[in-house]
């Protein structure tokens, strides 16, 4: 339900406990009249040093899920928008659909998803082959290529920081990121996807596109814009990419 401030709509942005990049990125990327409200799932175990480790997190997730939505619901929120991609990639396009098909048992709220975002955001763009960063753990790395390739994208690419907790994310140096995905930029490389919403990549990500000439694509932006399409507004940012500036 709109209010003073989110006079246009109020959404529910779903993060863990750990993360502290999606609403400085979001605020961001703001458009007048939309507000973005945080219903935060809880972490007790940051740790992501490995594969298990990695596991051990998303399974934390699956409990703290329900408990975030439940929290923010009660600001009465316009949209849903979950805020961390690695659940929304799992399982592969039938792994997104799964998981909305849980959230739509918990709320009656249409739900953005990471991965959805990248897809669509990819379609708009007009690119098919990609290389894809992420900060995760080489676990995720079969999950993310599942995702794109099932979904009709070739994954050309791929690099995993391997970082060693969830909080260490947002502790990446741009200069680390840009330095990677230039190794990344292959001349049969359409387009470069950055994975994992606690790692800034939005700013960097929008002036390296100008640099190699092609789409350099930030999760936390793609989740944005396709948030703001999901709820019919069609508003373009200017200096935060071609997908925001242009689609």
């Amino acid at each position: 339900m709109p209010d003073v401030t989110g006079y246009r709509a109020k959404v529910g942005i779903i993060i863990p406990s750990t993360n502290t990049v999606v609403e400085a990125d979001f605020n961001e990327l703001r458009i007048p009249g939309v507000t973005f409200h945080a219903g935060r799932m809880h972490i007790e175990q940051a740790a992501l040093d490995s594969d298990a480790a990695f596991k051990g997190l998303l399974q934390q997730v699956d409990s703290a899920f329900k408990v975030a939505l439940r929290d923010v619901m009660t600001c009465e929120p316009d949209h849903i928008t979950m805020a961390m991609s690695a659940p929304t990639f799992w399982g592969g396009k039938a792994g997104n659909e799964k998981f909305l098909a849980n959230a739509a048992t918990l709320t009656p709220l249409s739900v953005t998803t990471g991965a959805e975002s990248c897809r669509s955001a990819l379609e708009a763009l007009g690119v098919r082959r990609i290389a894809v960063l992420t900060p995760y753990q080489p676990i995720m790395r079969a999950e993310i290529v599942r995702y794109f390739e099932d979904v009709g994208f070739k994954v050309l690419d791929y690099h995993d920081m391997k970082c060693a907790s969830a909080t260490a994310i947002a502790q990446v140096e741009p200069a680390e990121s840009r330095k990677i995905i230039n190794k990344l930029n292959g001349s049969d490389i359409d387009a470069i996807v950055q994975a994992g919403t606690n790692l800034s990549m939005v700013r960097l990500a929008a002036d390296l596109e100008k640099e190699l000439g092609k789409p350099v694509l930030a999760i936390n932006a793609a989740i944005v814009w396709r948030t703001y399409r999901d709820l019919g507004f069609l508003d373009r940012i200017p200096n935060a990419g071609r997908l925001l500036g242009e689609h």
